[in-house]
């Protein structure tokens, strides 16, 4: 097993245009995820018994679902309805949607843990249901979230790679490209992991350093 390091030099700017792509598409799909998310724990939290019914459904079908077996459906079975995406569009829209099926069940956690004296009093003081969520709820709620937002925000850039099975080409697809034309493939996998890493750790640091702040702030 030999290392070179001239090659690995080479290739280092197909690699970083490939985690550039990666980046974007994770940062649309976790903004998508949050969205989704936030929407569905409203709709879990909502007298309307069809919606929490559609909520359930929706939570209960992504999580129960792999995420390859769902970007498959997106990108080869939709435009066979007449529905035909971007590959990129595609990969953002899979991991907003899967996400957003975990991160909706976080949040519907963490706005059961708000004390029920906090909804009574805020009801006492005749808050409206936009100031409620607004200045009382909410604002509890996301503490406890920053750490499992973090966590999913990791979870979501290690499981990019899948992207490449509908065309992306994210930073797994380049390193894959690179050792396919050239033989080599100690090298461009060995700076995928580490371009991997040295975005994870630096993620997981500020989401810890987040998490520390709102505990004591």
């Amino acid at each position: 097993m030999t290392f070179d390091l001239a090659f690995a030099w080479s290739i280092l700017p197909d690699l970083l245009a490939g985690l550039g792509v990666t980046l974007e598409v994770v940062v649309a799909g976790f903004c998508g995820a949050v969205a989704i998310g936030g929407a569905m724990a409203l709709l879990r939290q909502c007298s309307v018994g069809a919606l929490r019914v559609l909520s359930k459904a929706y939570i209960a079908f992504f999580r129960q679902t792999p995420l390859l077996v769902q970007l498959y459906f997106l990108f080869f079975a939709l435009p066979l309805s007449g529905l035909t995406l971007p590959a990129i569009a595609t990969g953002v829209l899979g991991l907003g949607l899967y996400y957003g099926a975990y991160i909706a069940e976080a949040f519907r956690g963490a706005i059961n843990d708000v004390p029920a004296g906090q909804w009574e009093a805020a009801r006492a003081l005749d808050f409206g249901p936009l100031a409620l969520w607004r200045r009382i709820i909410l604002p509890q709620a996301m503490k406890p979230m920053v750490p499992v937002l973090g966590n999913y925000l990791i979870g979501m850039f290690k499981e990019t790679p899948l992207l490449a099975v509908i065309t992306i080409p994210e930073l797994f697809q380049a390193a894959k490209q690179i050792a396919g034309v050239t033989y080599r493939y100690n090298e461009p996998y060995t700076l995928m992991a580490l371009l991997f890493l040295a975005i994870s750790l630096p993620t997981s640091f500020i989401f810890n350093y987040l998490e520390k702040k709102n505990r004591h702030g």
